[in-house]
C-alpha cells in the first residue's frame, strides 16, 4: 500500500500510480468504537485530480476494450489472488473504520473474492446473437459493446463488496472505471485498490479518487467523458446525480433506500422468523439498505412472537466490533449515531411503545453504539414506519389477514427487499405476486443478495435498473447491430 507512514495517510491511484491530491489537503478516518483513534487519512481530492483520473480512463480504455473477455477475466482472478490473500488485513481494518464486526468483515471481503472471479467468467460468455435477417445472403447480428468511462460511487456500509460488484463488471465488459468510495470508509477502499496494484492491472483501467461528494462525486456526474454513473447510497444524492447525469445524456444506475418488511404469518415456524427478524434488521447495526426495519405480525402469534423476539433480543452483546463477544458493533459515524436517536426520539414522541432498547450505550472510549431497539404498536402513518433509519431499530406492526399485511408492506415509497414467513403456498404465491419489491425472499431475512442474481429495487428504491449477475451487462454495455452483406 503506497502511504506517508508517517501520518498514514492513504493516496489516490491514478493512471497506475500512487499520488497525493493536488488540494495538499487530508480527510481524517476514525474509528467508530473509539472516535479518537485516527485509523487513517485520505486525500481530500480536487477538481483537477479527478479530471487527471477521467483522462487517464478515457485513455486507457481504448486498449483494455480490445483486449479479448478472457484476457480481461485473468486480470480479475488475479486481483481475486491479492484480495484473498490480504483477507484479515482488509476485514480488520473495515472493521476499524465502519464498525462492522471482524466476521462480517471477513464474510464481505470473501464475497469480494467471489464476485471478482464470478465476473472473471463472465469474460468467456456470449456476447450477442445472431439474428435472422429478410435478405437471405446477409449475416445479422448483435454485439454487445463497452460504454467507456464508467464512474462508480459508493457507500460506507459495504466498503469491499459494493465498489467490487459495480467495478468488476464495468471492467470484465470492457470499460474503465474511476471509483470514488465513501470518506468514511475510504482507507479501506485504498487497500482494495492496492489489489488491483499488485495485481499488475494496466495502467489508468482503474482508479481512486477520493474526496467529497460535492467535488468528486459531483464532478463525475457532469463530466461527459464519465458515459455512465453507477450510484448506491442516499435518496437525496441519488436523484441528484441522475438529474445530473441525465441532462448531460449520460447513462445512470442508482440503488437507494429502503423499508423492508418481513410478513409473520400465523402457520409459520416463529422461531424461525424471530431469527430472521434479528439477523435482517439488527444485524450489522441495521446498517443494510435491505435490513428488515417494518415486523408485521398476524394477530393470532403477534404476543408470542414479540416474547421470543424480546427474549433473544436481550441476550444481544454490544461493543467494538474487534471482540469476539461483540454480535453488533457501534453506528459507523457520529452523525449515524445522531440519526438513530433522533427516530428513536420521534417514534416515543408520535406514540409508538418502546419495548427495548433505545438508549446510547457508554463506554470509556466514547464510541458510537446505541442498543438494539424495539418498538410496539406501531401504526403505519408514524415517521419510523415510513422512512430508512439505517439503525438497529425494528418497529413492530399487527395486522389481521395476510392480505392486510401485503397492503401495510406495500404502504411506503420504497420497495427494495421484502420477505414472508409462511407454509401456507396461497398466501406466499399470493405475496410474490402482489409485494412491491424487487427482492422477494420466503422464509427468510430480507437481507441477503446472492452475486450470481440481480439486484435491485422498485419504487423510490431503484432506478429499476439492476446489479449483480448476468443482469449487470445490461447497465455496462450498449447493443450494436451489424448487418453483414458480402
Amino acid at each position: 500500500m503506497k502511504t506517508t507512514t508517517e501520518t498514514n495517510t492513504f493516496l489516490n491511484y491514478i493512471n497506475g500510480k500512487w499520488s497525493a491530491s493536488d488540494s495538499r489537503e487530508v480527510i481524517e478516518s476514525t474509528n467508530p468504537a473509539n472516535p479518537s483513534e485516527i485509523v487513517g487519512s485520505v486525500q481530500n481530492s480536487s477538481a483537477q485530480d479527478l479530471d487527471l483520473a477521467v483522462q487517464a480512463a478515457s485513455e486507457a480504455q481504448k486498449k483494455w476494450k480490445k483486449l479479448s473477455g478472457a484476457e480481461r477475466g485473468n486480470y480479475l482472478f488475479k486481483v481475486a489472488d491479492k484480495l484473498e490473500a490480504n483477507i484479515d488485513d482488509i476485514a480488520e481494518t473495515m472493521t476499524r473504520e465502519m464498525g462492522k464486526t471482524l466476521p462480517e468483515a471477513k464474510g464481505e471481503t470473501a464475497r469480494g473474492v467471489a464476485i471478482l472471479r464470478y465476473y472473471a467468467g463472465e469474460g468467456m460468455r456470449k456476447e450477442g446473437d445472431v439474428i435472422p435477417s429478410t435478405d437471405s445472403s446477409a449475416l445479422m447480428f448483435s454485439k454487445r459493446v463497452p460504454l467507456g468511462v464508467v464512474g462508480v460511487i459508493t457507500p460506507w456500509n459495504f466498503p469491499v463488496a459494493i465498489p467490487l460488484w459495480k467495478s468488476a463488471p464495468a471492467l470484465i465488459y470492457g470499460n474503465s472505471v474511476v471509483l470514488k468510495p465513501a470518506t468514511e470508509a475510504a482507507v479501506t477502499a485504498a487497500k482494495v485498490m492496492d489489489c488491483f496494484d499488485q495485481a499488475g492491472f494496466p495502467e489508468g483501467v482503474i482508479n481512486l479518487v477520493t474526496g467529497k461528494g460535492s467535488v468528486i462525486g459531483q464532478g463525475l456526474a457532469e463530466n461527459k467523458q464519465v458515459t455512465a454513473v453507477t450510484f448506491t447510497g442516499s435518496n437525496a444524492t441519488g436523484n441528484h446525480i441522475g438529474k445530473t447525469v441525465a441532462a448531460r445524456g449520460g447513462k445512470y444506475q442508482l440503488e437507494m433506500g429502503g423499508k423492508n418488511p418481513i410478513i409473520v404469518a400465523e402457520d409459520c415456524d416463529l422461531d424461525l422468523a424471530v431469527d430472521a427478524a434479528i439477523s435482517g434488521g439488527l444485524k450489522s447495526t441495521g446498517q443494510k439498505c435491505t435490513c428488515s426495519s417494518r415486523v408485521i405480525v398476524q394477530k393470532g402469534v403477534y404476543e408470542k412472537f414479540k416474547q421470543k423476539l424480546l427474549a433473544k433480543v436481550e441476550a444481544i452483546s454490544v461493543g467494538d466490533g474487534l471482540k469476539e463477544t461483540s454480535w453488533m458493533g457501534p453506528c459507523a459515524t457520529k452523525g449515524q449515531f445522531e440519526t438513530v436517536k433522533n427516530y428513536i426520539e420521534v417514534g416515543q414522541k408520535e406514540g409508538a411503545e418502546l419495548l427495548f432498547g433505545g438508549e446510547p450505550i457508554s463506554d470509556e472510549n466514547g464510541g458510537y453504539y446505541i442498543e438494539p431497539t424495539i418498538f410496539d404498536k406501531v401504526s403505519s402513518s408514524m415517521t419510523i414506519a415510513q422512512e430508512e433509519i439505517f439503525g438497529p431499530v425494528l418497529a413492530l406492526m399487527e395486522v389481521e389477514t395476510i392480505e392486510e399485511a401485503i397492503e401495510l408492506a406495500n404502504d411506503v415509497e420504497f420497495g427494495l427487499s421484502a420477505s414472508i414467513f409462511s407454509k401456507n403456498i396461497d398466501h406466499i404465491l399470493s405475496f410474490i405476486d402482489d409485494i412491491e419489491a424487487g427482492l422477494v425472499r420466503i422464509n427468510s431475512e430480507t437481507a441477503g443478495v446472492e452475486l450470481q442474481a440481480p439486484f435491485g429495487g422498485m419504487k423510490a428504491s431503484s432506478s429499476y435498473s439492476r446489479e449483480q449477475g448476468e443482469a449487470a451487462k445490461e447497465f455496462f454495455t450498449t447493443m450494436k447491430t451489424v448487418f453483414l452483406k458480402g
